[in-house]
């Protein structure tokens, strides 16, 4: 595999170095005036449904699927040929494009910065009816600091599957904040959730210990369900059937108390710290559960998720619209269900000899059918919003169990 490092460093200007993993020891560094690339990125986050300062999340759904670019072809087409435009150096373009040329498919891992950390590079236009998926294998880069800890060991790839699947969390019926993310249940994720353990759908006996007993010797984990963020990283929330008087580091919620990335990192039970066991691959079907990077220090559920064994972490960049959102908020918008279809790819690139590659092929697929018909079922507004984070061993410790 030939692979490249990119990364973006906010310093007033934005940094972006890169260098080639074969060739560590040459790096490239520009600095990209400010100017010069934030138009694109505020462009884009009004763009995608994540609420904006001030905005309640229903809000920013209705401004993003109602009226926003990533729902009209020639306007994403356009934002997203901006955004290529704005952050690939064209010295970095180059140098893919002669592996291009020669037969060889790189691979493209990026270290966003905070300012950059919506961005999605999977579907940036490079040229008429390209995309970065069409020519490269796109992954994040998580931190150094986390992938190369002293004390982590990367879990091996076997064992269960461990799928929770739209848990009912205890206080908050469907209709609310913390409700049904996939509505009526079709065939497909019936079949996906009967082969998993603990399996099902809408189940009101997953919490923190049944989850963490089932992941101890599982191979991957799948979560669909509602991910909330705190004032900071390690306070970014899964949100399980856990009720008010279990143990844990964040207040409740009514009824509820979520589950931290810090009690994964340090353990969910008062006394000595006692992290996790996490699988080889992890994938957060849930709103924002990679906004890791849009700290300072990054910090997170996909580096609580890393830091506890896993190699490969799939999360979304800003919040997934439900079934129920696209359909009652785009005009037209066909009977197809878009969110567990996700859920379906998503599920099937973690089974995959390569994971990155995979959902990369998903999203190629999906941004053919995109280009070709401006059909809102293939709009970017989902299959964009994911990414997949890769720390394999470092220097090849990985977990006897």
């Amino acid at each position: 595999m030939v692979a490249v490092q990119l990364k973006f460093v906010d310093a007033g200007e934005l940094y972006v170095s890169w260098r080639w993993e074969h060739a560590l020891d040459q790096p490239r560094v520009v600095k990209v005036p400010r100017a010069l690339v934030q138009e694109a990125l505020d462009d884009l986050a009004r763009a995608v449904p994540s609420p904006l300062p001030g905005e309640s999340a229903g809000e920013a759904l209705v401004r993003s699927l109602t009226h926003g670019p990533l729902v009209d072809r020639a306007r994403e087409v356009d934002l997203a040929g901006r955004l290529s435009r704005a952050l690939l150096p064209h010295r970095l373009a180059a140098e893919l494009n002669s592996l291009l040329s020669r037969g060889v498919r790189p691979h493209l891992r990026i270290r966003p910065s905070p300012s950059t950390a919506l961005v999605p590079w999977e579907a940036l236009r490079v040229d008429e009816g390209e995309r970065t998926v069409h020519t490269t294998d796109v992954s994040v880069l998580p931190p150094a600091t986390v992938r190369n800890a002293p004390e982590r060991r990367v879990s091996p790839f076997r064992g269960p599957v461990v799928g929770v699947l739209d848990p009912r969390v205890p206080g908050f019926g469907d209709a609310s904040g913390l409700g049904s993310v996939l509505g009526q249940v079709g065939p497909e994720l019936t079949a996906l959730a009967s082969a998993q353990v603990p399996g099902g759908v809408r189940r009101d006996d997953i919490d923190r210990d049944v989850l963490e007993k089932a992941l101890l010797d599982a191979s991957r984990l799948l979560y669909v369900g509602h991910v909330t963020t705190g004032g900071h990283g390690l306070d970014a929330r899964l949100h399980l059937s856990c009720r008010a008087d279990t143990t844990g580091r964040a207040a409740p919620v009514g009824a509820h108390r979520p589950l931290t990335a810090a009690d994964i990192v340090l353990g969910h039970r008062p006394g000595a710290p006692r992290p996790w066991r996490i699988p080889n691959r992890v994938a957060l079907v849930a709103c924002e559960s990679g906004g890791d990077v849009r700290f300072a220090e990054p910090s997170g559920l996909v580096t609580a998720m890393v830091h506890g064994g896993a190699e490969y972490v799939v999360s979304t960049r800003w919040t997934l619209p439900t079934d129920a959102g696209l359909t009652g908020l785009v005009p037209d918008f066909p009977p197809t269900p878009v969110l567990s279809r996700a859920v379906v790819a998503v599920d099937a690139a973690g089974d995959a000899a390569d994971p990155v590659a995979a959902l990369c092929a998903w999203q190629r697929d999906q941004a053919a059918k995109w280009e070709e018909t401006g059909d809102p079922a293939y709009s970017p507004v989902v299959w964009a919003a994911f990414q997949t984070a890769w720390a394999p061993a470092p220097n090849g410790l990985t977990a006897a169990r």
